[in-house]
């Protein structure tokens, strides 16, 4: 049992100020960039791109301004197509990570607090607990039936029990809580912590092209040296015959543009920039056109997370009543038998809940009409979740002396330490 506020007081808004400002505060620094200058260098730099300027030029060289002018208004529909599907993505991703970095909660001035992840300064008491992401570096100081998932640090799948009397204590920023509850003191933040070194090692990763930007780089330097080799033949043979350098090397321009397919880097941009809008329409953000290259020449995808995004909450909609042998909506008035249900699956739950279902069964019994007992009552003893099959035990009491004995786990568990007849055990 954990009950930060009797033994916590945690950092004053004083220490908070005085260590944000020395330390810094939780967020991962990366280098300032100019995504839409970064993003116009590299379109720049493709062949594709380069080929189509190069078509351009020598159809207003050779003064068929037409082509010209239709090569030009392509040249930019494909640049504003490429900028435009890479900022939507962009925009999308950022607002994603605000998702994924959500408020934590911390023990300042004794009161528990939720607070922005970003604002957890060093020194601060977290608390955190089953299903959240660790914002921070921290020791453990206080547990309750704590393990963590750290498969994103060691690639271990299964989770890591640990608690103040542990070995390793410390539990890392980014890793998952699997089950339990715990209070830890902040070692490191930002980029100190264990993720952040590992997020600016690989922040020095060159990336690599996707296998069709390969292929197409090959293909534009092959037709471009074919066309050179078109270009200086026809020019060659042309001069050899009129002795007049501007007729020939127009001639010689002519022949070459026919050589080189100036269509192709238009029809490749259009057609990765409409495969990416089709992928955002299902809900897939593609934060680069180039990623439908990637994925139209994958042909195994190995994956072993969901993919999905949820509230990781759960609500009561019914409860089973075993002796009236009814399933009762939570949504309807409950009548006393299903309200003792709810108190006894209430009781036998942590009193401060971490379980997404028994916060579920909390909020329901919060919403009861009836007087809250709750605050009247302490745990004065807890039997842990142990036993084949397993079962635990909770015991409360008031001022007066009342005792409350709730537990939950297997039937069989409870049935054979219970004092009932054969009748009862068979009923």
């Amino acid at each position: 049992m954990i009950d930060s506020k009797d033994k916590i007081s945690g950092l004053s808004n004083e220490e908070v100020t005085s260590s944000r400002t020395k330390n810094g505060s939780n967020s991962l620094e990366h280098q300032e960039k100019n995504h839409f200058l970064m993003s116009l260098l590299e379109m720049v730099k493709e062949p594709m791109f380069l080929l189509l300027v190069a078509a351009a030029s020598i159809y207003y060289i050779s003064g068929d301004y037409g082509d010209g002018i239709f090569m030009t208004v392509a040249i930019f529909l494909v640049a504003a197509i490429s900028l435009f599907q890479e900022a939507r993505s962009r925009n999308a991703i950022e607002t994603l990570k605000k998702l994924s970095q959500p408020k934590s909660k911390v023990i300042r001035n004794s009161e528990l607090i939720e607070i922005p992840s970003e604002e957890i300064v060093l020194g601060d008491f977290i608390q955190v607990e089953e299903g959240t992401f660790i914002p921070a570096d921290a020791n453990i100081i206080q547990s309750n039936d704590f393990s963590v998932n750290e498969s994103i640090l060691t690639g271990e799948s299964l989770s890591v029990f640990k608690n103040e009397t542990s070995e390793n204590k410390t539990i890392y920023q980014g890793t998952t809580v699997a089950t339990g509850l715990a209070i830890g003191e902040v070692i490191a933040i930002g980029n100190q912590t264990s993720l952040g070194k590992i997020g600016k090692s690989i922040a020095t990763i060159v990336e690599e092209k996707t296998p069709l930007q390969i292929q197409i780089n090959n293909f534009v330097t092959k037709m471009s040296v074919i066309g050179l080799v078109v270009f200086l033949i026809v020019w060659a043979i042309n001069y050899y015959h009129s002795r007049v350098v501007l007729d020939s090397l127009l001639k010689a321009l002519t022949i070459a543009m026919s050589v080189i397919p100036e269509e192709i880097p238009v029809a490749f941009a259009s057609f990765m920039a409409l495969g990416a809008w089709r992928l955002m329409k299902m809900g897939i953000i593609t934060k680069q056109t180039k990623t439908v290259e990637t994925l139209g020449s994958a042909t195994v995808i190995c994956t072993d997370k969901t993919g999905t995004i949820t509230e990781n909450k759960m609500s009561l909609a019914q409860l089973y009543v075993f002796k009236s042998n009814e399933i009762v909506d939570t949504k309807n008035s409950l009548n006393l038998d299903a309200i003792e249900v709810l108190k006894d699956a209430m009781w036998s739950s942590e009193p401060i809940p971490f379980d997404t279902m028994e916060l579920a069964i909390h909020e329901t019994y919060a919403k009861l009409d009836s007087v809250d007992e709750r605050p009247n009552f302490k745990l004065v003893h807890e039997y842990p979740l142990g036993g084949k099959p397993p079962m635990m035990t909770h015991i409360f009491e008031d001022s007066k002396g009342t005792k409350i004995i709730a537990a939950k786990g297997a039937p069989e568990a409870i049935i054979a330490v219970s004092q009932l007849s054969e009748n009862e055990k068979n009923g």
